[in-house]
């Protein structure tokens, strides 16, 4: 998996089937934003727009957890194997702002 260069322009080559997953994932976290803010402009209850924006942060927290195992399974472990410990450093760093 390619990632060269400096931190701002680094780029990753997924497979079809991660690319695939990834990109329905978040066509269907769009479309729950969307029928969210339908929601708010039709003036629903706000504890059923609540639901709704649960909904939505569950579905992102499962594309990131999918999204970080990928990159731990080929960036970080092929990083470690070419030797470039840097990549734990950032990996740590990216896991602590996951947690804030």
């Amino acid at each position: 998996m390619a990632e060269e260069g400096c931190n701002c322009c680094r780029t990753k080559e997924r497979s079809e089937k991660e690319y695939k997953d990834l990109i329905n994932r978040l066509n269907r976290i769009e479309g729950q934003i969307r029928g969210i803010k339908g929601m708010v402009e039709k003036d629903a209850y706000c504890p059923d727009i609540l639901i709704q924006v649960a909904a939505a942060n569950a579905a992102l927290n499962s594309f990131n957890k999918v999204l970080l195992a990928n990159h731990i399974k080929t960036c970080v472990t092929n990083d470690i194997r070419e030797g470039k410990e840097e990549t734990v450093d950032e990996l740590l760093a990216t896991l602590q702002k996951l947690m804030k």
